[in-house]
């Protein structure tokens, strides 16, 4: 069975917003070139078994230690331009948000709350789209810059964003800007000299539960953002396996180490209005693409092989998304580490499936 989600998209030229993105009202000095340390945080694995161990806002997972949740959600901005590739600690996030940026390509979000990456990045820009995403995690971003009035927007939405503080560091491996790595371990401790609340999430992303009984077959799922950029994810029976046009999609540990599979347990996948959003009348800057992820669209959750579709709906940033499948009913999402597409209602954006 097969579904598409189509539609129109302004594309933008990297070049031109690459120009403007590290534009800063409030910075702080980073480090310079560091030598990369290992990461000492592993992830959770998926289970089926039901106890009593408090669960992440994020994925559903049962945590072992209580007091790892009663702390901030941390997010970072990940670059996924062909120099930045293969990333690394994106393997250790509690989950994953994947939003189009200008050229038609794509950056990370990568959420810690009980994890923690040492060795993160490459950690780029903020774009408009963010601060709404994590809004109801209430979470503390961290980013390499952003223009003005992007900061202005992400400050306007009640999120604390630092650009570029210690607990960033240079690499000499890869040349700017995809030479910038992060360790959310430091980021917190920068957060709260701050004083910023390490307070946890009020809500969870969206409910979980068991995949719904409307759930079709599929072995492969493909998710385009922009016309020549498709995300293909293929079951292999335990996992999801990322592919981006044809090619494998890797991790990698540090650069000593050899790349390994992007996977993910559970695929969600939000259809949001995919537009230009720039400055305001009188303010200075550069128009970049942006996707609305307030009001209604179509979506899709995608677990053990099989995929369901429905619609995601709230009303405003602070609301966590409430998804329901086509027969009216409530679409779960099983618990395991998410990768979730933000997917454009534009020209190039579609969801299908084999």
């Amino acid at each position: 069975m097969r579904r598409t989600l189509i539609a129109l998209v302004v594309l933008g030229l990297i070049g031109a917003a690459c120009g403007n993105e590290d534009v800063v009202e409030t910075t702080t000095s980073s480090s310079t070139t560091t030598t990369k340390a290992t990461t000492t945080t592993t992830r959770a694995t998926s289970t089926t078994t039901e106890d009593t161990r408090p669960r992440s806002p994020i994925n559903g997972l049962p945590v072992d230690d209580a007091e790892s949740l009663d702390r901030r959600v941390v997010a970072l901005k990940v670059d996924n331009h062909p120099d930045a590739r293969p990333q690394s600690g994106i393997q250790l996030a509690d989950g994953i948000f994947e939003i189009r940026v200008e050229g038609s390509i794509t950056r990370f979000m990568a959420l810690f709350h009980n994890s923690d990456a040492e060795y993160l990045g490459p950690t780029r820009s903020g774009r408009p789209t963010d601060a709404k995403l994590i809004r109801p995690l209430e979470a503390t971003l961290f980013i390499s810059g952003a223009q003005g009035w992007v900061q202005r927007g992400i400050r306007n939405v009640g999120i604390e964003f630092f650009v570029e503080p210690p607990g960033m560091f240079r690499i000499p491996e890869r040349r700017a800007p995809h030479n910038l790595y992060s360790n959310t371990v430091e980021l917190r401790a920068f957060a709260d000299e701050r004083e910023v609340p390490d307070t946890p999430p009020p809500t969870a992303l969206w409910e979980f539960g068991e995949l719904s009984a409307s759930s079709a077959p599929a072995a492969e799922i493909d998710v385009s953002f922009a016309r020549g950029f498709v995300v293909t994810w293929s079951w292999n029976g335990s996992q999801w396996e990322r592919s981006l046009n044809g090619d494998e999609s890797n991790f990698q540990v540090d650069f000593e180490t050899e790349p390994e599979r992007i996977t993910a347990d559970t695929l969600v996948m939000i259809e949001g209005r995919f537009f230009t959003d720039g400055p305001g009348a009188g303010q200075s800057g550069s128009p970049v693409p942006s996707t609305d992820t307030v009001g209604t669209g179509r979506a899709f959750v995608a677990a053990e092989g099989k995929i369901v579709e429905g619609t995601w709906a709230r009303e405003n940033a602070e609301d966590p998304f409430v998804l329901t499948d086509l027969a009216g009913s409530p679409m779960l999402v099983p618990p395991g580490h998410p990768w979730i597409s933000i997917v454009p209602d534009a020209s190039g954006g579609d969801v299908t499936w084999r």
